[in-house]
């Protein structure tokens, strides 16, 4: 994780604005790690994926969301939080509502996308399962038209189609924690940790569906905090943690001795060799419940995070040195092969995202009608992850501008 010089004041004039040390670099480990979140978050997405028992969610309380939304958070400190000192407060908000811009549209013709297949397998298909009920779309294609001005005003955000929203619901508050980290960073933090707390007190609610009393199930009020935490760290807002001994044995005790209070895979392990112990900690399962909540984004939840955050960042080495190989041989070459393959993905959220939510609908679609036994669900995986690749390779080949070189 790179520290930077803390943002200077970018109310200032040019004459008085001191130019600051700013990150404009990739940090190598932020693209590795959000192209990690990116391959479990197709195979969460995948229904019926067996794979799906084996990701981070299954072993504590937090999972690949809280990559993906940390690491975006890190990146937006990279593109846009340097516009806000160079350009001033003004620029900076147009460029992050440019790319609220491109997250709305994003997720309207994700949505649009996605509905269309089930209506087409639904309506052109001869199949047992209804796909357009599958996805909880029978109110939209029942009653389209308030359907569609809910849709366009999210204020209907259907299931599935949750995370852009939180996204796009986070980004328009970045213009705000700038403008007050202008003041100071500590009014910064205190907005948010305010904020936060008022969406875990249930004060804050975001309808998604008009028929219903159901809320967004990613709250942006709640979910902003690991997003500016990840933002904070990358601006220098606050420092890089050093790396010890005693924060890493720390780090790794509370990941692993909380494990049978986030996920009941490693409860019911517990409760193999010891049902008296699972059934007193599951009695106490209820008490932290708000504690644990994915939707406003629960304090466990984020602690749980840090401590895995610390333990990549520890892994990764100072500048992600660990995670090159600069050996030579077949092993090494291997690993520069898949470094480079997932740091693309990373590179490339945006496109790979949204591409994996419509590609695990069709992936399950196909495992539907072959059949789920090991060597199919291994196979699916493996092409859906080669065509994230070709994804991430083919939106970096366009954002290139190639038709705008000069020939050689």
């Amino acid at each position: 994780m790179a520290t930077t010089t803390p943002d200077a004041d970018f109310t200032a004039g040019p004459a008085r604005r001191p130019a600051p040390a700013l990150a404009t670099a990739r940090d190598p480990r932020l693209d590795f790690y959000r192209g990690i979140a990116m391959f479990i978050i197709l195979i969460a997405h995948t229904p019926g994926n067996w794979w799906n028992s084996w990701i981070p969610a299954r072993f504590g309380f937090s999972d690949a969301t809280e990559i993906f939304v940390f690491c975006s958070g890190m990146a937006s400190a990279i593109a846009f939080g340097g516009s806000f000192v160079r350009a001033g407060w003004w620029v900076g908000t147009a460029r992050v509502l440019f790319r609220c811009w491109q997250v709305y549209w994003a997720h309207i013709c994700l949505f649009f996308c996605i509905a269309m297949l089930m209506a087409a397998l639904d309506t052109y298909g001869d199949f047992s399962k209804n796909y357009v009920n599958s996805l909880n779309l029978g109110h939209f294609f029942r009653d389209p038209m308030p359907q569609i001005v809910g849709l366009f005003t999210l204020t209907y955000v259907p299931n599935y189609f949750d995370i852009l929203p939180m996204y796009l619901g986070i980004l328009l508050m970045l213009p705000v924690l700038m403008a007050l980290a202008s003041v100071h960073v500590a009014l910064a933090a205190s907005a948010s940790l305010t904020v936060w707390g008022l969406a875990n007190l249930g004060l804050l609610p975001l309808p998604a569906e008009p028929w219903s009393d159901r809320q967004w199930f990613f709250d942006p009020f709640g979910w902003q905090l690991l997003f500016f935490t990840g933002f904070a760290f990358m601006r220098g807002w606050i420092p890089a943690p050093p790396v010890t001994r005693a924060l890493t044995l720390l780090a790794l005790g509370l990941v692993i001795f909380s494990a049978p209070w986030g996920s009941w895979k490693v409860l019911n392990w517990i409760g193999l060799v010891a049902p008296d112990l699972r059934s007193a900690i599951h009695a106490t399962w209820p008490a932290i419940s708000e504690l644990r909540d994915k939707t406003e984004f629960g304090a466990l939840r984020y602690l749980h995070f840090l401590a895995l955050a610390y333990l990549g960042y520890a892994a990764a080495g100072a500048g992600g040195r660990r995670l090159i190989a600069t050996g030579r041989g077949p092993a090494a070459a291997v690993w520069r092969w898949l470094l480079a393959q997932i740091t693309k993905v990373g590179q490339q959220s945006l496109a790979v995202f949204v591409f994996s939510m419509v590609l695990g609908r069709v992936s399950g679609f196909v495992m539907d009608q072959i059949g789920r036994d090991p060597w199919v669900v291994s196979a699916v995986n493996l092409a859906g992850f080669a065509l994230l690749i070709a994804v991430a390779y083919t939106a970096a080949w366009f954002k290139s501008a190639p038709w705008k070189r000069k020939p050689a």
